[in-house]
C-alpha cells in the first residue's frame, strides 16, 4: 500500500482498543468481524430459551409415561395379583385396547416439537448462513497459516506454535474450549471443497482421529459421522499423491460400510496404481500451501506477525527512547504526552493513552456498540521496514509516509496481522503536507 505524494505527509493510527489496521493483508480472508459474531449471541439465547421449554414439555412427558410405566410393570410383578378378579380383567382390557394406543400415539411429543420447530423457523432468518460457516473456517485456516497454529492444538483449545519438536504457547485462553470431531470435519470440508488439500488433510485426520475415539456414540447435533471424514480423508490425499494412504483409509472405511460399491471401486484403483508404480508408496508428493492473497511478502508478514510486535528493548538501542512530549502546547504542560520511539527509518513513533477510555468509548459509539479487546494477535507489520507493533489500547501509531521531498516512504508498507483473540478497532487520521512547510519544511536530501 503505497503512500500518495501530496496526499498526506504523515499518518497516525488510533487503536481505540480493539477491528482491522489499514492494509489489504490485514482485511485477507476474513469473513465475519467478531462484532457481527457478537450478534449471533442474542438469536442463539432464543433457541436456549426455546430448547428449555421443549426440555421441560419432555421431562413432564417422560415423567408420565414413566408413571404409566411403573404401574403396569408392578401388577406384571405382583405374582398373587388375582386374573380372575373382575376388575384386574377390566383394566387389562381397556390397557389394552386403548390406553397403550393412547400412549403410542399420544400428541403431547409432536405438539412439543412443533413449538420448538415453529420458534426455530422464527428465528432463522437471525442465523448466519452456510458462506458465514465458510468464511469462519476460512479465517481459522488463515491464523492456523500466520501464526503456524497446531492443528491437534486448535482441536483441544490450545494455541501453540510447532516447528520440529519446538512447541511454543502463543495464548493461554481462561477456558478452552475444544472442537468436536464434526467441527474439525466441517473446516476441513471447506477447504476440500474449495480443492485445499494442505488444509484439509490435518483438519481430516483430526476429525477421524476424534470420530474414532467416539464410535458408535450419537450425537442430535452432528451432520458427519467417520465414514464422511474417511471418505473426504482419502480422497484428499489421493488428489495429494499420497496413494497409499489414500487406500489405507479406504478400506478402514469398508470396515464401517462393506456394500459401498463406490468405495470399493476406489480401493481396486489405488491397488491397480500402486501395483503399477511400486515406489508410490515411499515417494509420496508434498502438499504445498497454497498463496491465496497472492502476496510476494507473505514470508516476511507472517514472520513480523509470529513475534505478536515485541520490539527489540530501549536500553539494546540507545536511540529508541521514551519521553514526555508538551510541544510547547500550554494544553500540555499538565498532562505531557507520553511518547515512545519505536523505529528511526522510518520515523515511527507510538504515542500512549492518546484519548482516554471514555473519548474511546464515545468514538466506538459512533459505529458499534459492542466491544472487546485485543488478548492475542493484531499486531502492524512494517513489511519492508522488518518491524511490527503490539496493539496498545488507545495509543496512536505516528509514521511520516513521505520523505521531506514529496517522495513517498516505501518502507512504511503495512499491514495489520490478524487478531488471534479479542477484536481490535482502529481509527486513521491523516494529515495533509499542504500548510505544514514550517512544521516539516523540506529538503534537498531525497533520502531526508
Amino acid at each position: 500500500m503505497g503512500p500518495a505524494a501530496g496526499l498526506a505527509a504523515l499518518l497516525a493510527v488510533l487503536a481505540l482498543g480493539a477491528g482491522d489496521p489499514a492494509g489489504a493483508a490485514a482485511r485477507g480472508d476474513t469473513f465475519s468481524a467478531l462484532t457481527s459474531v457478537a450478534r449471533a449471541l442474542a438469536p442463539e439465547r432464543r433457541l436456549l430459551g426455546l430448547l428449555r421449554r421443549y426440555l421441560r414439555g419432555e421431562e413432564a412427558r417422560l415423567r408420565d409415561l414413566t408413571r404409566f410405566y411403573d404401574k403396569v410393570l408392578s401388577l406384571h410383578e405382583d405374582s398373587a395379583t388375582p386374573v380372575s378378579n373382575p376388575l384386574l380383567a377390566f383394566t387389562l382390557i381397556k390397557r389394552l385396547q386403548s390406553d397403550w394406543r393412547n400412549v403410542v400415539h399420544s400428541l403431547e411429543a409432536s405438539e412439543n416439537i412443533r413449538a420448538l420447530k415453529d420458534g426455530y423457523e422464527k428465528v432463522e432468518q437471525d442465523l448466519p448462513a452456510f458462506e458465514d460457516v465458510e468464511g469462519a473456517a476460512r479465517a481459522l485456516m488463515r491464523l492456523q497459516d500466520v501464526y503456524m497454529l497446531n492443528v491437534k492444538g486448535l482441536a483441544r483449545g490450545v494455541f501453540q506454535r510447532v516447528v520440529g519438536s519446538a512447541v511454543t504457547d502463543l495464548y493461554s485462553p481462561r477456558r478452552l474450549f475444544s472442537l468436536t470431531a464434526d467441527d474439525c470435519f466441517q473446516v476441513g470440508k471447506v477447504a476440500y471443497d474449495m480443492g485445499d488439500y494442505y488444509h484439509a488433510i490435518p483438519w481430516l485426520e483430526e476429525a477421524v482421529s476424534l470420530f474414532r475415539g467416539s464410535y458408535g456414540e450419537w450425537k442430535t447435533e452432528d451432520e458427519a459421522s467417520l465414514e464422511d471424514a474417511l471418505d473426504h480423508l482419502a480422497f484428499a490425499y489421493f488428489q495429494a499423491g499420497n496413494v497409499s494412504c489414500a487406500l489405507s483409509l479406504s478400506r478402514e472405511f469398508l470396515l464401517y460400510s462393506p456394500d459401498n460399491k463406490r468405495m470399493a471401486r476406489n480401493v481396486l484403483k489405488y491397488e491397480k496404481l500402486l501395483a503399477e508404480s511400486p515406489n508410490q508408496v515411499v515417494a509420496e508428493a508434498v502438499i504445498q500451501r497454497p498463496n491465496v492473497p497472492h502476496l510476494q511478502t507473505r514470508d516476511i508478514y507472517e514472520g513480523l506477525c509470529q513475534t505478536l510486535g515485541s520490539q527489540p528493548t530501549h536500553y539494546q538501542i540507545p536511540s529508541l527512547y521514551c519521553s514526555y512530549e508538551t510541544n510547547s502546547s500550554p494544553y500540555l504542560l499538565l498532562q505531557p504526552v507520553r511518547k515512545e520511539v519505536i523505529h528511526l527509518e522510518p520515523y515511527v513513533v507510538l504515542y500512549h493513552d492518546f484519548v482516554s477510555d471514555v473519548e474511546a468509548q464515545k468514538i466506538r459509539g459512533l459505529a458499534e456498540p459492542w466491544l472487546s479487546s485485543v488478548e492475542a494477535g493484531g499486531a502492524t507489520a512494517f513489511i519492508y521496514a522488518n518491524f511490527s507493533v503490539p496493539v496498545v489500547k488507545n495509543a496512536a501509531l505516528f509514521w511520516w509516509n513521505l520523505h521531506r521531498s514529496g517522495e513517498g516512504d516505501g518502507d512504511t508498507l503495512h499491514a495489520g496481522c490478524p487478531v488471534l483473540v479479542g477484536d481490535k478497532w482502529v481509527a486513521n487520521k491523516w494529515i495533509h503536507e499542504y500548510g505544514q512547510e514550517f512544521r516539516r519544511p523540506c529538503s534537498s536530501s531525497p533520502k531526508d
